[in-house]
């Protein structure tokens, strides 16, 4: 199949475009309004560095609901006995940092450019983008983040300086999402880590039909650390 140029508009191609391996198109920048078109329709951005910008939707795609999140008997200590300091949105470009260094789980080298990491700093500002920290002794340990739009989270990447620290930030995600009446999480590609903590593969058909029920609820905007965050229909 071929692999779709953008253009300045912020059309993309339908997902199911995409070549087997889940690549749809290349090109275009990384505006927050395309990135918003782009994930609404099931495609996010990855690219190493000295690539073009390539955009994605992998078959099958990587998912879970936040009340399917597994917690193991270990994990369920280390939630209950605290030994994570859980902050939402108060060291989002340290993630950021951590994400983009070789300690990041299921990757090597770095997708995390210095264009992705101003494109999400901005969708931080707007209120969209979140992260999740744990912090051990006043130092941040591990975390992850995403962007939040409507009732799907769709997590990026995560990163662990101290054992389970990523594990403790996702679940603790999980159930932030669920008191908040989420519909789903989206793991984006298969990883080792991603399914010991419940996510699983399902067609991109699946995944795409769960998306479009998900993006039509309001969006939880603002720092999730924050009285002042609000429910908002974006009209996705």
């Amino acid at each position: 199949m071929p692999v779709y140029r953008l253009d300045d508009s912020l059309r993309f191609p339908p997902a199911n475009k995409a070549t087997g391996m889940g690549l749809l198109a290349m090109g275009g920048d990384l505006r927050p309004e395309r990135l918003l078109n782009a994930y609404v329709k099931g495609i996010f951005p990855w690219s190493e560095p000295g690539e073009p910008l390539l955009w994605w939707s992998p078959d099958p795609r990587m998912m879970l609901r936040p009340e399917e999140v597994y917690i193991s008997k270990s994990m369920r200590k280390v939630m209950r006995d605290r030994f994570f300091e859980i902050r939402f949105d108060t060291s989002f470009t340290q993630v950021l940092q951590g994400c983009a260094s070789p300690r990041r789980i299921g990757y090597s080298g770095t997708w995390i450019t210095d264009e992705i990491m101003d494109a999400f700093i901005k969708l931080h500002q707007l209120g969209l983008a979140h992260s999740v920290e744990a912090w051990k002794d006043g130092k941040l340990a591990g975390g992850l983040y995403g962007l939040s739009l409507g009732a799907c989270f769709f997590g990026e990447s995560m990163f662990h300086i101290v054992s389970n620290a990523s594990k403790a930030a996702f679940i603790a995600l999980a159930g932030f999402l669920k008191a908040h009446n989420f519909l789903l999480i989206d793991a984006q590609q298969e990883t080792s880590h991603l399914a010991s903590l419940g996510a699983y593969p399902r067609p991109r058909a699946e995944f795409l039909q769960m998306l479009e029920k998900a993006i039509k609820k309001p969006t939880l905007i603002g720092k999730w650390n924050s009285p002042e965050q609000q429910f908002v229909n974006l009209g996705l």
